[in-house]
């Protein structure tokens, strides 16, 4: 280990990682959210697409007090901000400013128009909104319609059109932009835990037993697999088990950094790891849907668990959310589950496994070390390598959740008006960061890159579409059975 990496101070890496970035981009608006508390608000400038049949009524600007901006006015702040807060962040982890000002310009634009497309009545609208829009049938999707959409498109780009696909990964971060979606995430689960306080303990204390459950199993059983099934190096078994069973690519390079493997490893990894999230956000959400309408919750968790990126499982969480509740909605009208709910079950599981990846580097670098290379003269891995590989973005998302928590404890009459300010951050900022993700996911996928790596890539393969999947989902259920989000307006 280096000397260097021995002696980081523990403010490393604060201005100069996607990962702390996240956390600054969330928490900005976090806390401009919280000024409505003192009767102003601050963030209902965020403008985003509604369900529509007439375009013109396609926009909605979120705060009663901007409503004069106007959809024009709301969509050009929206864009002037985020892109003046991206800029900063991209200055400071020494981007290219030009390149990237260029390129999220394009792929700002294009995901608002697929959003814009896929939030038409006719996909989006579900059964209890049919006269509404006067329309008489829909494919009742919600937003999961905008969410593949900005999918294909990303994709269409990323393999067809190589080289537009070059100039848009100067922004196409998706990591980066789940990140910040998921510390507004805590906002919402923050709001949540005022209407429903025991609901949401409940999902995390499921999602932290189902966690470690999970875990317990996945690795070993995977490393076992690539070691004795495929004959793969120690290298390859515990950088592909950590990819496939704990948290795909940022596991991917946790654990090679842990276990000083070739840079190549780790990054065919993380390739396997892209690629196969595609194919679990399109398949996933329309399967549960279909056999675990009853068990919503348990569908959520089982996302969490099975998904390999953040980018990933908020996204089949986010699809999954949409259509269940639009399956419920239309098998049992007038019932309309709660928005959120779900998607955060997917989340809170998922939340825990990325709390464990700095634990789980830490314990491996200790094996390699002592058990698997026993060389004389390695110096050990520090107690405080945990806090560096620790996924910082979880503390604006832990923030976010428990001050609004804590504003219900200690100021119940301040709800109101915390909930004004909430809304627009855990509303229309949290879908347009979705949405980016999902465009982004869709640019940086190259399936060509998949040539050259055929026993991983069956390995990956087999794990992740057959032993992963049918282990997460009694996992899920032992601890999420019988949980069902609250009901729409109760």
């Amino acid at each position: 280990m280096a000397a260097s990496d021995v002696n980081r101070k523990w403010t490393s890496g604060m201005l100069s990682t996607e990962d702390w970035w996240a956390v600054w981009l969330g928490l900005l608006m976090v806390l401009l959210g919280l000024a409505s508390v003192f009767g102003v608000d601050l963030v209902g400038w965020v403008t985003q697409p509604r369900t529509w049949i007439e375009p013109g009524k396609g926009f909605k600007v979120a705060g009663r007090a901007w409503q004069g901006l106007g959809p024009a006015g709301g969509f050009l702040v929206t864009y002037l901000v985020f892109t003046a807060v991206t800029m900063v962040g991209a200055a400071c982890m020494r981007w290219n400013v030009r390149k990237y000002l260029c390129a999220w310009t394009v792929l700002y634009l294009i995901t608002w128009g697929c959003w814009f497309l896929g939030r038409h009545a006719r996909i989006a609208a579900m059964s209890n909104q049919y006269e509404t829009y006067g329309i008489t049938w829909s494919l009742g999707m919600g937003g999961g319609g905008a969410y593949l959409l900005c999918l294909a498109v990303g994709l269409a780009i990323g393999n067809l059109f190589k080289r537009a696909a070059a100039f848009l990964r100067e922004a196409a971060k998706p990591e980066w932009f789940i990140k910040a979606a998921i510390v507004y995430l805590g906002v919402k689960l923050g709001v949540k835990s005022m209407e429903a306080a025991g609901f949401a303990f409940d999902i995390a204390v499921a999602g932290a037993a189902a966690t470690v459950v999970a875990y317990l199993l996945f690795w070993p059983v995977s490393y076992l697999i690539c070691r004795r099934l495929f004959r793969m190096t120690r290298e390859w078994a515990a950088c592909l088990s950590s990819g496939v069973s704990v948290c795909g690519v940022s596991a991917a390079v946790a654990t090679g950094g842990a276990i000083k493997a070739r840079t190549f490893v780790p990054v065919a990894v993380s390739i396997l790891v892209v690629v196969c999230t595609i194919f679990v956000i399109v398949g996933l959400p329309p399967i549960f849907t279909g056999t675990l309408l009853d068990e919503p919750m348990v569908a959520g968790s089982a996302v969490g668990m099975t998904v390999k990126t953040d980018g990933g499982d908020a996204a089949t969480g986010a699809i999954l959310d949409d259509m269940m509740r639009a399956a419920k909605a239309k098998e049992t009208p007038g019932e309309v589950w709660q928005e959120g709910w779900i998607l955060t079950s997917a989340i809170m599981t998922k939340i825990w496994i990325d709390m464990f990846i700095g634990i789980w580097a830490f314990v491996l670098a200790f094996l390699w070390i002592y058990r698997v290379e026993r060389k004389p003269g390695h110096a050990r891995p520090p107690a405080s390598e945990i806090w560096f590989r620790f996924p910082k973005f979880v503390l604006g998302y832990l923030f976010a959740w428990l001050v609004y928590v804590l504003i219900a404890a200690v100021a119940p009459g301040a709800t109101g008006a915390a909930k004004v300010g909430a809304v627009p951050v855990e509303g229309a900022m949290r879908h347009l960061f979705f949405m980016l993700t999902f465009t982004s996911i869709g640019v940086i996928t190259d399936f060509s890159k998949l040539r050259g790596i055929g026993k991983p890539a069956l390995a990956y393969s087999l794990m992740q579409f057959l032993i992963i999947p049918p282990v997460a989902l009694v996992i899920a259920w032992i601890f999420h059975h019988g949980m069902m989000p609250p009901v729409a307006g109760r």
